[in-house]
């Protein structure tokens, strides 16, 4: 169903009720993603029907596509590497061994309590709900009660593994969306899967690449030129991650790809006190953007989600969250001297949340034929996670931080 100006019109007046209320709720264990989501459900098609948006709708897909690739962007480019190079002990070993542990699980624990998906659809299910949302995750990682290492370890890995999930899922979707049966052999297998790395990911990365440095390197000549206006600085980031998106999109590359190595690279080359003063626009931009996510995620995605949930759907959510999740984090920590506290905590706040709704569109979009499973099965694992996690995450934080200060003194 086509949107209309009266949901822009609901949205946006949405957007500025939060504003109004959002340090006062922000005391409380009310999230804001479990207030758009709730505001989404009730103003719904399901319910009030001020909004009418459906799951396969083009605003919903366009926003929640620029919105990732913002984020993508912002993520990468905020990281602080000197911080980084002295601690990257634990994120790395959560990216590079918890992340496709978690995957892994995910498909194992998809293919035994989802019958009816292909092993290629229990994968997707895997890759689409293994990134975490560092938006949900927010209290936790700016409360300071938590030790300032693990905030920046959540940080860190929220901010890089939506980015590294990108290619596996695009594969993935290739495969999965690829005419099998138009493949007779290994060597057109080969060629299709050749094809999608060299037009996707090949894309992706060459763009990327040319926006971050050749967008730094303008950058910097203007301002040494001093051609650049202070109110219009705000402004570089935002027009830097939207370039590298609409143009790889473009050129039939992955705009997600472009956005994070153009992120990556722009982080790189600027200064942190540079990337405070650039960054503003794109950080409020971003946070606003998913805010709306959230709206339509609620209005559109829960709605469906609810009608087709099954018993299965919920136990796999459950399990998505805690199993899934806890025990690739304990087995990737093992060793580097936590303790299970910590080792708990870690895993326990790994929520789901904006990379998980692009990518199970993006799945929709490639009409599979048990999309509609991976999307009740994603619907209702992030709505899980908007509840437990943004309930939690306040008290756990200063339970946390008060046993860890305890224990360290």
């Amino acid at each position: 169903m086509p949107y209309s100006d009266l949901d822009l019109a609901v949205i946006s007046l949405v957007v500025f009720a939060y504003c109004l209320l959002s340090r006062r709720l922000a005391r409380t264990a009310v999230s804001g993603p479990l207030v758009f989501v709730a505001l989404g459900l009730i103003l719904g098609p399901s319910n009030l029907g001020w909004l009418r948006i459906s799951v396969d709708s083009e605003l919903l897909r366009r926003l929640a596509e620029i919105t990732l690739g913002l984020v993508l962007f912002t993520d990468a480019a905020a990281l602080d590497w000197p911080v980084l190079r002295k601690n990257a002990r634990l994120p790395l070993r959560l990216l590079l061994i918890g992340l496709p542990l978690s995957i892994f699980v995910g498909f194992a624990v998809a293919h035994l309590m989802l019958p009816q998906l292909g092993i290629v659809e229990a994968a997707l299910l895997a890759v689409v709900l293994a990134p975490t949302d560092a938006a949900l995750g927010q209290a936790v990682t700016t409360n300071p009660e938590v030790p300032e290492a693990i905030r920046e370890d959540l940080n860190v890995e929220s901010g890089l593994n939506d980015g590294i999930c990108v290619p596996l899922l695009l594969c993935l979707l290739g495969i999965a969306a690829g005419h099998v049966d138009q493949i007779n052999s290994p060597k057109d297998a080969l060629l299709n899967f050749s094809h999608l790395l060299v037009s996707e990911l090949g894309i992706g990365l060459g763009i990327g690449a040319c926006v971050g440095i050749l967008g730094c390197w303008l950058r910097d000549l203007a301002q040494n030129r001093q051609w650049i206006a202070a109110d219009w600085r705000p402004l570089i980031t935002v027009a830097l991650a939207l370039s590298s998106y609409t143009l790889a999109q473009t050129l039939e590359g992955s705009g997600f790809i472009a956005c994070f190595i153009a992120g990556l690279l722009y982080g790189i080359r600027s200064s942190k006190e540079l990337k405070e003063d650039e960054m503003v626009a794109s950080l409020s931009m971003g946070d606003m953007l998913a805010l709306l996510t959230w709206v339509l995620f609620g209005s559109a995605m829960v709605p469906d989600a609810l009608n087709n949930i099954t018993f299965a759907n919920i136990t796999y959510g459950v399990l998505s969250l805690t199993l899934v999740r806890i025990v690739p984090v304990a087995i990737a920590t093992g060793g580097i001297g936590l303790d299970n506290w910590t080792k708990l905590f870690v895993g326990w706040f790994g929520p789901r949340g904006l990379a998980s709704i692009v990518f199970v569109v993006m799945v929709v979009d490639a009409a599979i034929p048990n999309s509609q499973t991976i999307l009740t099965t994603t619907t209702i694992t992030i709505l899980l996670s908007v509840i437990a996690h943004g309930i939690t995450a306040n008290w756990l934080s200063i339970y946390y931080g008060r046993w860890e200060r305890n224990h360290t003194s």
